[in-house]
């Protein structure tokens, strides 16, 4: 399969690396556009108001694999090779393996989310990859996992547009347990800001938290509740699987909003 792969660890992460050439070398045509340098929880923000430079990337990556680094943001990084670096339209759009979960709520903030929307906004089926922490650095057995659902796809297709927001558990492949398809669920945190003071005697505010609770989705969202949350999944060693889509429309409310009458005056 043609793979268009990007990240938001940046273009020397090992996630990316490990990720791209495994893929290579099972034989798929991989090519790499990734930021030239780390832009996690960017969104899905573009470049509007400088220009975007893209440098081609050599001896990092196996042989086979085409790789740029760009001086942009993710999403532009994937938007950037779909319109003017690759030739023709690849397969699947690819974005990881991330070093963290992206989880419940985190996937609105997160940039290797993000990347892979945009391949779905293009009309290409798209994966993101995370591995659930911080500080495991094997991307192996999700680079392994990687192949077998590229393979599946390759063999049997997605039935509509959407992406696959695939978390990894931190643990040998031999301690996976499974893979169970979720539902996304809602994270909340504690202690959000940390409130220093610099040299000169100024506040400053740094974004930490940690999570408080992970939580049932609003009732109203009518998800199936017998799949379980990823939130909580990734806890028992399974490899999660969240099918979403960009349209955030709230079908419920727009029902039932319907029936309002709005007077202008």
């Amino acid at each position: 399969m043609r793979l268009l792969i990007s990240n938001d660890d940046g273009i020397f992460a090992l996630g990316v690396r490990t990720l791209a050439n495994s893929l290579a070398e099972a034989g798929h045509d991989v090519t790499v556009v990734c930021p030239d340098r780390e832009r996690s929880a960017t969104g899905h923000g573009l470049t509007l108001h400088q220009p975007i430079r893209a440098e081609i990337v050599e001896s990092i990556f196996h042989p086979a694999v085409k790789a740029w680094a760009c001086d942009g943001t993710p999403s532009d990084c994937v938007k950037l090779a779909l319109w003017a670096l690759l030739e023709s339209p690849p397969d699947l759009v690819l974005s990881g393996i991330n070093q963290g979960a992206n989880l419940g709520t985190e996937i609105l903030y997160s940039g290797t989310v993000s990347a892979a929307m945009e391949g779905v906004i293009e009309g290409i089926p798209s994966i993101a990859f995370s591995l659930a922490s911080h500080t495991y650095k094997d991307f192996v057995p999700a680079a392994k996992f990687a192949r077998i659902l590229v393979d599946k796809l390759a063999a049997q297709p997605l039935p509509d547009l959407m992406l696959l927001n695939v978390n990894v558990p931190p643990v040998p492949w031999e301690e996976i347990t499974g893979v169970r398809f979720t539902r996304q669920g809602v994270r909340r945190y504690i202690d959000v800001f940390d409130k220093r003071t610099d040299p000169r005697g100024k506040t400053y505010y740094w974004l930490t938290g940690e999570v408080l609770e992970d939580i049932e989705p609003p009732e109203e969202l009518n998800l199936p509740h017998n799949l379980p949350l990823d939130v909580h999944i990734i806890r028992k060693n399974y490899i999660s699987i969240t099918p979403l889509q960009y349209n955030l429309t709230y079908a419920t409310a727009l029902e039932k909003l319907s029936y309002w009458e709005i007077p202008l005056g």
